[in-house]
């Protein structure tokens, strides 16, 4: 399986899809629809005004894509988008990879969200040969915390005011899986 390029099944409603220019518009409309829910914790809604703006952050997300930096899937959830979830970054040659993720807010607490990252990371160990996959949340956001909590993702420390967010700096907090560590989950 090549990266991002490729439906991920998640169940039976589910599935991930590669991100591709012509979701400029829905994406967007999503981005929109909830602008207050995420601008709680995600600092790029300011620059994010036009269906323009999500189309060129696509553009360079399948330009990462390409280069083998990074992919990022839309969650469709009973045909209807509702949220992304994708590698922010991968290092090849440390066979690692940073996860990130957001969900429409009516779409939460269905457990869409903990399934859509439990098979991007198994693609990663399976797929990718990755040996170690991270996700980093700010301390106070709870519900983005759980996903990794829920996991099994061990974790590994906070970062003291690592993201400006609007008017104030966050901590996060980093977590980590390794490998070894996934296959003795399963």
């Amino acid at each position: 399986m090549s990266l991002g390029e490729e439906n991920l099944d998640v169940n039976p409603t589910t599935f991930l899809r590669p991100i591709a220019l012509e979701d400029a518009a829905d994406l967007f409309a999503v981005v929109d629809a909830n602008r207050s829910h995420l601008r709680q914790w995600l600092p790029w809604l300011d620059k994010n005004q036009s269906a323009a703006d999500t189309e060129s952050f696509i553009a360079s997300v399948i330009k990462n894509r390409q280069s083998g930096g990074g992919a990022v899937w839309i969650i469709v959830e009973s045909q209807a988008v509702c949220g992304v979830v994708g590698y922010n970054c991968i290092n090849a040659s440390n066979r690692s990879a940073e996860i990130g993720y957001w969900l429409a807010e009516c779409h939460q607490r269905r457990g869409i969200m903990a399934t859509s990252v439990a098979r991007l990371v198994r693609h990663g160990f399976e797929d990718l040969n990755l040996n170690r996959i991270s996700i980093i949340a700010a301390v106070e956001n709870r519900r983005s915390r759980a996903i990794p909590e829920r996991l099994g993702f061990r974790v590994e420390g906070t970062l003291r005011e690592a993201e400006w967010l609007y008017d104030q700096f966050v901590d996060h907090v980093i977590y980590g899986q390794l490998r070894s560590e996934w296959d003795a989950l399963r």
